[in-house]
């Protein structure tokens, strides 16, 4: 949104226009949801290109690796997820996936996706900057967001929170170091800021930091993009970004430009406030 404030982009614009890679993508026939199991079969061509803000709202047509339908092809083209060890660069894996089938048509419905990092591969290639040093100079650091970033230092790994992972025959267990957690096609580690290659700098998740840090990123958001003399964003591009983009497409929450949005009453099913906006974290 910062790139999009200096005029880099129009939300609306084809993200093919900066990563050539998915000019022409293929879509699942028949898509998904309208069949949500079978192995990719028949393919048919993309009826509108994938926009960047197709991409912001998840409504691109790209998922996750734990897709029934496509979470096999993601996991057979060694995409990266961001939540597990990976070899390679953004870069490398946002070309491996634009030669997978979408699920959908771009538009037509949501499905939470690597979306995000073919955005954080977008704000590379916009920036002229590895993604890991655009979020340290651009939010960071302006932020004092001291301990916030990909993959940790040694001196920081004690500090390092313990994970858990539930088995209805054990309970709850730690995730050791070197142990990938499967649950179904869904792998994930918690040893993934410490411990390989250090290259996968992932747009849609992978980000070590601190309560503290987190509060002070929220808190500037909460103040309309700026804290303490620092302004990342203008107030009407934190509107937009809050605000519910995907009207129709879900049953059960709201959905702005990278956030959940509690857009309507019937979204609160636990205390909080219409307007609220927020996503989950591990």
């Amino acid at each position: 949104m910062m790139l999009y404030e200096e005029g880099r982009f129009m939300l609306n614009e084809p993200v093919s226009n900066f990563l050539p890679e998915f000019k022409d993508v293929k879509v699942l026939d028949p898509p998904f949801p309208q069949d949500k199991t079978s192995p990719p079969g028949a393919l048919a061509s993309a009826k509108r290109p994938i926009t960047i803000f197709h991409l912001l709202t998840h409504t691109s047509g790209l998922t996750y690796q734990w897709n029934a339908r496509l979470g096999k092809a993601y996991q057979d083209a060694r995409v990266g997820s961001g939540i597990l060890q990976h070899e390679g660069t953004i870069g490398d894996s946002v070309k491996k996936l634009a030669k997978i089938p979408l699920l959908f048509q771009p538009g037509d419905a949501w499905e939470y996706s690597l979306a995000d990092d073919v955005l954080g591969r977008l704000v590379e290639v916009v920036s002229g900057m590895p993604l890991d040093r655009f979020l340290e100079e651009r939010i960071f650091k302006p932020l004092g967001m001291k301990d916030t970033g990909f993959f940790l230092a040694d001196d920081k790994v004690p500090r390092m929170a313990r994970a858990y992972t539930y088995y209805p025959e054990r309970g709850l267990q730690p995730i050791l170091d070197g142990q990938v957690v499967e649950e179904s096609l869904f792998k994930y580690s918690a040893d993934y800021p410490y411990r390989g290659p250090r290259t996968y700098f992932s747009g849609g998740g992978g980000l070590t930091s601190t309560v503290e840090d987190y509060y002070r990123f929220c808190q500037m958001l909460l103040n309309g993009g700026h804290l303490d003399g620092a302004r990342l964003l203008g107030r009407k591009s934190v509107e937009l970004i809050s605000a519910n983009h995907v009207q129709g497409k879900l049953e059960d929450m709201g959905y702005g430009l990278g956030f959940g949005v509690t857009s309507e009453p019937r979204f609160l099913t636990e205390l909080g406030s219409v307007g609220s906006y927020y996503w989950g974290g591990f």
